[in-house]
């Protein structure tokens, strides 16, 4: 199996592509394709490993050069057309080529999402894609779809959502009933706005046929319960509340660190209960759930925060490998051509 990752894509690229494939290499089965500047990363080779040459530190690692560069300011479907050497149009090429079998990027979302559209294609049956991806909650992960690929939807997007985040619980989590609810600002059927209102009778009437274990609406703080596998929005409403989550994240790591450290008082009496700390950090960093899932294209296609670092591509790729080894894609097509 072969993972292709856009080394380009991303805040901290390609510092941040090359460290965190290198140290997934190690521990998953998959080949790994760095796409990108081949003299830029052979550098950052040298500088990080002193190595002249990156099979010199694994076999599994390999380098596709590319000589353009798809930025975040890019207009999404004219950099798509118009740079075809970029790091991001070489991989979906690739992928639809299968010359890999799934490709990551943490570049331009919306370049991304039009590139998987337009060169590897969508499911038929499918409307539109979505990002799905994991948060915390308690005791276990939530998939939020959509989180910020189609920030307009009708009805049928959203009942499409919950049926493929059905399909994805199912195969990869084991979940033999996943809760799949609606975000909301109340719980009550005639709360909401008319897309909201409008897919809940939607989702309601088609629950049974397409044996989805729907939960209703849900409000905001309901999300992180633990008593729901998915929660289906708009990507606009689904990409704030995204951002929300990690941006919660990191205000309490930061104040927590910041009153145990306190003074001396405070770090003494914080000592017995740094194991307990540490496994609550744990529990609230989103890198360790890794990038957003593209549900709905013909190939596995996962997009990976702007922001990543070297841990979260780590994460990334690992949960890469699994999306792809769990055949999916392959049995949501079936799923779609009954429906």
């Amino acid at each position: 199996m072969k993972i292709i990752l856009d080394a380009m894509g991303g805040d901290n690229a390609p510092d941040a592509t090359i460290k965190g494939a290198v140290k997934a290499i190690k521990e998953i089965d998959s080949e790994i394709v760095l796409v990108g500047n081949e003299d830029i990363i052979n550098k950052k080779i040298k500088e990080f490993y002193n190595k002249n040459n990156i099979k010199e530190i694994s076999e599994k690692l390999s380098i596709h050069n590319s000589t353009e560069e798809i930025t975040m300011e890019d207009i999404p479907t004219q950099a798509i057309k118009h740079k075809k050497d970029s790091s991001m149009v070489i991989g979906f090429n690739m992928l639809k080529q299968e010359e890999g079998d799934v490709f990551i990027s943490a570049g331009n979302s919306g370049a991304l999402l039009t590139g998987a559209t337009l060169l590897v294609g969508r499911i038929k049956g499918v409307d539109r894609p979505a990002m799905a991806p994991i948060l915390p909650s308690y005791k276990k992960g939530v998939m939020l779809i959509d989180a910020g690929a189609n920030t307009n939807c009708k009805p049928i997007n959203l009942l499409q959502f919950a049926q493929m985040a059905n399909v994805y619980l199912k195969k990869i989590y084991n979940i033999e009933r996943p809760r799949i609810g609606i975000l909301n600002i109340g719980t009550e059927e005639t709360k909401g706005n008319d897309l909201v209102k409008e897919s809940y009778n939607l989702l309601k009437e088609s629950a049974e046929r397409y044996d989805i274990n729907f939960a209703g609406n849900v409000e905001g703080r309901e999300i992180f319960a633990g008593e729901l596998d998915a929660v289906v929005a708009d990507g606009f409403t689904g990409n704030i509340v995204l951002k929300t989550v990690e941006g919660l994240g990191k205000f309490v790591k930061r104040t927590l660190t910041e009153e145990l450290k306190r003074n001396i008082f405070t770090t003494i009496c914080a000592v017995p209960t740094l194991p307990a700390i540490k496994k609550f950090a744990k529990r609230m960093d989103y890198k360790e759930y890794g990038g957003a899932l593209f549900l709905g294209v013909k190939k596995p296609v996962v997009k990976a925060h702007g922001s990543s670092d070297e841990k979260l591509f780590y994460y990334t790729i690992k949960q890469a490998e699994n999306f792809a080894k769990s055949g999916t894609v392959e049995i949501m097509k079936k799923e779609f051509e009954k429906i």
